[in-house]
């Protein structure tokens, strides 16, 4: 009987032994060969999941040497059969944590037969059945909640949302275009309340090429077809016919167009993203034919600074009355030359273009900010009017958008122009940035007669086009987010992302502080040492009606595109909804007072009157910009990508990187 017990001591501390060593050994090879955690192995992972302690009895009590003894042994036979009932009540008792629901939960697991199986009977099955794998589980506060599900469902509406304002948009632009080929198919802009066409910009068309590109962003097929062939059969023949056109204007609205065009139509390997119209080539070869006119305006000036006009007839330049020509227009026209070169092979477009910016690389500056004229007779500026409105706008636009559009590398041949944008900011930021009283709004002022005279609380509406280049300029493109994990911000680009951002809130509240809720050309700031009384945006609700000043002939509107192009760069930068809520409130108000039933949109007189009084014209820009910026704030941010496109002052789309 000692013996016996004896053997059976032995034989359980074995079995003890046994189970450690096998425990050691699972742990040990998982440790060396697997890449998964202890954890994850305890409940995912099948193949090495943990003996049951009582698997490890029985395996190790049947392969022992000492069964015989202990089966030969009445005592041994008891005291086994002692041992298996004690584990198989336990087994039967036991509850695992993974057993335990909570009150609300209901348990019943339906065998075939649709007979319920619980209690006893369940755990006898559970005995014999291997486990189930377990999914792999959530730390506690990693686990998903009726929040997300609330988060996902507020996903959607508002992505369902904004493609219904998307639409809405695509809408307006029909209905423009509508009136448009209506009463002024052919004309430059047209006159929505006479129903009739105009031809302030050289009689080419304007509206048709204008237009074009963002049709074809938008998918409107029919009209992309209309205006491709209308310029097919027609804009070549007006070009070779039509007399004074200026540089500037003509570059921007009609070549930038073109081109613009051929990319998107799949020209150059481009996007192809409509089939309708003409082939590419032919929006190239009008680009082409337009632009050989236009190079008059260089070679005619005894200067790297072109003459503002040229006559098409006869490809001869001229100056303007007076001599001077804008610094803006002479610095805003690389992209489209730089553009046009790289796809046709010919660089003598580029090389005209450049030259300007070439020459004024040399011209003496203050702090980076230059006046917003230029001689083309002498080569050097005129004056010491400082602003970033008009004349002086697209200057600085140009001088980061050139170098995007070279691959915004440092070691390019256009770095100089980034770095004199660079310089350019910091002086705006020095002489030109103010605060408004009493709400603190900021704004972009002028220095009309240079660093002695007066500084001036006047910025034009045009100067919202800043916030947006600002933007650009910091992240090159790319989002916040992106730039700030590829440690791209330095302390100036934040800088200058906090000044997109507070301009962009101004130029907002241009608009929201009116009775139209639509911005004025000009607006004046109440400053410390400037204000006027009784001259107020009609807006009394509005928090900043003290802040901003509009005096009466600078009430007008001309459905400028500036602020809705700086709401657009600013969410895909930022991907802040706010601005896209900021344009949507804009184009309701355009919606609301300056669509004509007839079809076609108006400029105001006075945005802060109700019924404001209409102007019987729709510039070009309209459909050109406007409405283009404001499709693609509600649009996917994959649409017309911003580290993959620089969009010229006329918002026209012209690739990155060109082809040397």
């Amino acid at each position: 009987m000692v013996e016996q017990s004896c053997t059976i001591t032995t034989v359980a501390s074995k079995l003890v032994s046994a189970t450690a060593a096998g425990a050691g050994r699972s742990s040990t090879s998982m440790s060396n060969s697997l890449p998964y955690s202890k954890k994850d192995v305890d409940y995912d992972n099948a193949k090495f999941r943990h003996r049951s302690f009582s698997k490890v009895i029985t395996q190790s009590f049947l392969t022992s040497n000492r069964k015989r003894d202990c089966f030969s042994c009445s005592t041994g036979k008891f005291l086994l059969l002692l041992l298996i009932f004690g584990v198989a009540y336990l087994m039967l008792t036991h509850t695992s944590p993974g057993d335990v629901v909570s009150k609300d939960q209901t348990i019943g697991n339906r065998n075939s037969e649709g007979i319920s199986i619980t209690n006893g009977a369940g755990r006898l099955k559970k005995l014999w059945r291997r486990a189930p794998r377990l999914p792999p589980r959530l730390p506690p506060d990693a686990k998903g909640t009726n929040n997300g599900i609330g988060h996902a469902t507020e996903n959607r509406d508002a992505r369902s949302m904004w493609i219904t304002r998307k639409q809405k948009v695509k809408d307006a632009f029909i209905h423009a275009w509508s009136g448009y080929k209506k009463y002024a198919m052919g004309h430059d802009e047209l006159m929505p309340l006479s129903h009739h066409g105009t031809d302030g910009l050289g009689g080419l068309g304007a509206t048709v090429v204008d237009a074009l590109d963002t049709a074809m962003i938008m998918g409107i097929d029919e009209v992309v077809a209309e205006a491709g062939t209308w310029i097919e059969e027609n804009l070549s023949d007006r070009i070779s016919k039509k007399g004074q056109v200026n540089l500037f204007e003509t570059t921007i609205r009609v070549l930038g167009g073109l081109l613009s065009a051929y990319h998107l139509s799949g020209g150059e390997k481009g996007m192809n993203i409509t089939h309708a119209g003409p082939k590419p080539a032919v929006y190239l070869e009008t680009a082409k034919n337009l632009a050989d006119r236009l190079l008059s305006a260089f070679t005619a000036s005894p200067t790297a600074i072109p003459f503002s006009d040229v006559i098409l007839h006869d490809s001869s330049g001229h100056a303007a009355p007076g001599g001077l020509s804008s610094t803006a227009e002479v610095s805003t026209l690389q992209l489209e030359f730089n553009y046009l070169s790289s796809v046709s092979g010919d660089q003598k477009y580029s090389l005209a273009a450049m030259k300007v910016m070439d020459h004024i690389k040399t011209l003496s500056k203050t702090e980076g900010l230059v006046p917003i004229y230029i001689s083309p007779h002498s080569g050097q500026f005129s004056g010491e009017n400082y602003r970033l409105g008009s004349r002086g706008d697209s200057y600085y636009e140009y001088l980061l958008k050139v170098w995007l559009q070279s691959g915004a590398s440092r070691d390019s041949n256009t770095s100089y122009l980034y770095d004199m944008y660079k310089e350019a900011m910091n002086g705006v930021r020095h002489l030109l940035v103010r605060k408004t009283i009493p709400n603190g709004l900021v704004f972009i002022g002028e220095l009309p007669y240079g660093l002695n005279g007066d500084f001036s609380p006047k910025m034009d509406h045009l100067v919202c086009f800043l916030s947006g280049t600002l933007a650009l300029g910091a992240t090159k493109g790319l989002t916040r987010e992106q730039a700030m994990k590829n440690n791209m911000l330095n302390f100036e680009d934040l800088e200058n992302m906090k000044l997109a951002e507070d301009l962009a809130k101004t130029c907002f509240e241009m608009y929201a502080v009116t009775s139209t809720g639509l911005a004025p050309e000009i607006a004046y700031f109440h400053t410390e040492e400037y204000s006027e009384q009784d001259l107020d945006g009609g807006n009394k609700s509005s928090e900043y009606v003290n802040d901003i000043i509009i005096k009466p002939a600078d009430r007008h509107n001309l459905l400028r595109p500036e602020t809705v192009e700086s709401l657009f760069v600013l969410y895909r930068i930022t991907e802040d909804p706010k601005y896209r809520e900021w344009g949507w409130q804009i184009f309701e108000a355009f919606e609301k007072y300056t669509k004509v039933d007839t079809g076609g949109y108006c400029s105001l007189d006075d945005v802060t009157s109700i019924p404001p009084h209409k102007r019987d014209k729709m510039e070009t820009f309209f459909l050109g910009e406007t409405l283009k910026y404001l499709y693609l704030l509600f649009a996917d941010s994959s649409l017309i990508p911003l580290d993959k496109f620089v969009f010229n002052t006329e918002a026209h789309p012209i690739p990155i990187k060109l082809k040397s």
